[in-house]
C-alpha cells in the first residue's frame, strides 16, 4: 500500500534463558499471533501506515527469562469518540492503518502480555508453550482460536481476556490447558466453543463477565463432570440446556457431575444487561 513503513523486530537470542516474557502494545490495527516456522523466539512484522511514531523495541535476558518489549503509542492521543467511530464504520483491515504479525516458535514457554487499542486481535496459540496469557484491549475484538488438534504444549496457569467493547471469540478453548480462564468483557459480547470431551485430569475454573452485551457457550458434553453457577440480573435472559440439573440457588450441574470428583470444570458467568445461551 503506498506510503506504508515495513518493519521487522527480530530476537535472535537462542541461549542463556528458558522462558520469553513476551510486552506487546499497539494502539491501532489488525494483528496476528501464532506459531511460526522458524527457531528465533520473537518475530514481529508490521506494516505502518501514517506514523507519527515508530515502535519501540528492545529485549533483554535475566534471570533465565528474555523479556522482549514493543510499544507502539498514539502520539495523537486519539479520543475514546474517535476511536469509537472509526471501529464502528471500519469496512476493512486497512481501515485500522496498520498490520502486525507476531511469530513465536514452540521450542520456549511464553509468558504472554498482549494489548491492542483498536481494532481486531487474532490469537492463534495452538501447539506452542504459553503458561500464561493476559489479553486486554480498548475497543478491539478478540478471536482466539485453537485447531482440532493443536493443543497448548504446557499447561497455562491463567488465561485471562479483558475487552472494554468489543466480541471475543474463543474456538476449542478446551485446548488451552489452563487452570483459570477470565474473559470480561463491559460492553460487548462473549462467545466460547468448548470441546465435546474436555480432557484433563485437573481442576479448571471459567470466569465470564458481561455488563451489557450478550455471552454464548458451547459446553462440553453433559458426561463432562462441571458446574454452571449464574449471576444475572432480571435484565438478562436466559437460554439453559435442559440436562442441567439445579443442584443450588442458580447452580446447575451436569450429568456427569459427582462431588469430589478431581476434574472438576467449574463455570461462573455474571450477565448485568443482555442475554445469557448455553448450548
Amino acid at each position: 500500500m503506498r506510503g506504508q513503513i515495513v518493519k521487522e523486530f527480530v530476537v535472535e537470542e537462542k541461549s542463556g534463558f528458558d522462558r520469553v516474557q513476551l510486552n506487546f502494545s499497539s494502539y491501532k490495527g489488525v494483528s496476528d499471533i501464532n506459531k511460526m516456522y522458524m527457531s528465533d523466539p520473537v518475530m514481529i512484522h508490521s506494516h505502518l501506515s501514517k506514523v507519527n511514531i515508530l515502535p519501540d523495541f528492545s529485549y533483554h535476558i535475566q534471570d533465565a527469562v528474555l523479556t522482549a518489549n514493543l510499544n507502539h503509542s498514539d502520539v495523537e492521543q486519539e479520543s475514546f469518540g474517535k476511536r469509537l467511530s472509526s471501529k464502528l464504520f471500519a469496512t476493512s483491515e486497512g481501515d485500522f492503518d496498520h498490520t502486525w504479525e507476531v511469530g513465536l516458535s514452540e521450542q520456549y514457554a511464553y509468558l504472554l502480555d498482549l494489548h491492542f487499542g483498536i481494532g481486531q486481535a487474532n490469537v492463534d496459540l495452538s501447539n506452542l508453550k504459553v503458561k500464561r496469557c493476559k489479553i486486554t484491549t480498548a475497543t478491539a475484538d478478540v478471536s482466539l482460536n485453537y485447531m482440532e488438534k493443536g493443543r497448548n504444549l504446557t499447561e497455562m496457569d491463567t488465561l485471562l481476556v479483558k475487552v472494554n467493547m468489543g466480541t471475543v471469540d474463543g474456538v476449542n478453548m478446551t485446548h488451552a490447558n489452563a487452570r483459570n480462564m477470565i474473559f470480561e468483557v463491559n460492553y460487548g459480547q462473549v462467545n466460547l466453543n468448548f470441546d465435546k470431551h474436555f480432557e484433563s485430569d485437573k481442576p479448571c475454573h471459567i470466569m465470564t463477565t458481561v455488563g451489557a452485551g450478550a455471552v454464548y457457550i458451547l459446553l462440553p458434553a453433559p458426561q463432562n463432570p462441571y458446574l454452571v453457577k449464574i449471576n444475572s440480573t432480571a435484565m438478562c435472559r436466559k437460554k439453559l440446556p435442559s440436562y442441567l440439573t439445579e443442584v443450588g440457588d442458580k447452580v446447575y450441574a451436569s450429568k456427569g457431575y459427582e462431588e469430589g470428583v478431581k476434574n472438576l470444570i467449574t463455570f461462573e458467568i455474571d450477565v448485568s444487561v443482555g442475554s445469557l445461551v448455553l448450548k
